[in-house]
């Protein structure tokens, strides 16, 4: 049986303030679900790292599992609460690179030319999964198959779909959304939710 680790904030916190609980999981992205082939899907570690190198779908498939129970927190407001993810540990990935000192922040790379940053703080740590299912199946297309990013302790825009490798960085870099207003952490605790007034929204994608 893969590790499972327990990421749920404490109850009297559990749910962060502007917050709604919602039992669905909301289909939201920019733009199309990508068809992904995984005869020729690759997953890289790069940037400032003393060891590069990129794995396909079957050297994925042969690493070690973990699984992660947690919440979801969605910048639109919405919250689900009692997932179990599964995939493999973004820490082990990390370490196989070998991290350089001076790296402190990191670009999510995924299909379409999508991008999300976050700090290597926040990024390294155990809970945090290359996902393949979710309740004991594999993921859909819509909800970021056939592998996402899971940072639960962030808003769920910094969890990437269709994650395709990271970069790591001794700067701050704006993603996608970081770029058209997003904060540049995301907090939902702190309500992080924008940087700039206005910032284009994310939309529900198609079902």
């Amino acid at each position: 049986m893969p590790d499972l680790i327990e990421a749920r904030a404490p109850d009297r916190q559990r749910l962060p303030p502007g917050q709604v609980i919602t039992r669905k999981w909301p289909v939201l992205h920019y733009g199309t679900v990508p068809r992904v082939d995984l005869a020729v899907w690759s997953f890289s570690v790069d940037g400032a790292v003393e060891q590069p190198f990129a794995i396909t779908w079957e050297d994925l498939q042969a690493l070690p599992r973990r699984q992660t129970t947690c919440d979801m927190h969605c910048v639109t407001r919405w919250t689900r609460y009692d997932n179990v993810f599964e995939g493999v540990p973004v820490q082990l990935l990390l370490q196989r690179a070998r991290v350089k000192p001076e790296a402190r922040y990191a670009l999510v790379r995924a299909e379409q030319g999508f991008t999300t940053n976050l700090p290597l703080d926040d990024l390294d740590r155990p809970e945090n999964l290359l996902a393949l299912s979710h309740d004991g199946e594999p993921l859909t297309p819509e909800h970021g198959g056939p592998v996402r990013l899971l940072v639960p302790h962030l808003y769920l825009w910094k969890s990437a779909k269709w994650v395709r490798g990271i970069e790591c960085l001794e700067a701050d870099v704006p993603g996608f959304w970081e770029q058209n207003g997003y904060h540049m952490r995301g907090d939902p605790w702190q309500e992080e939710r924008y940087g700039r007034p206005d910032p284009a929204r994310m939309r529900r994608g198609p079902r």
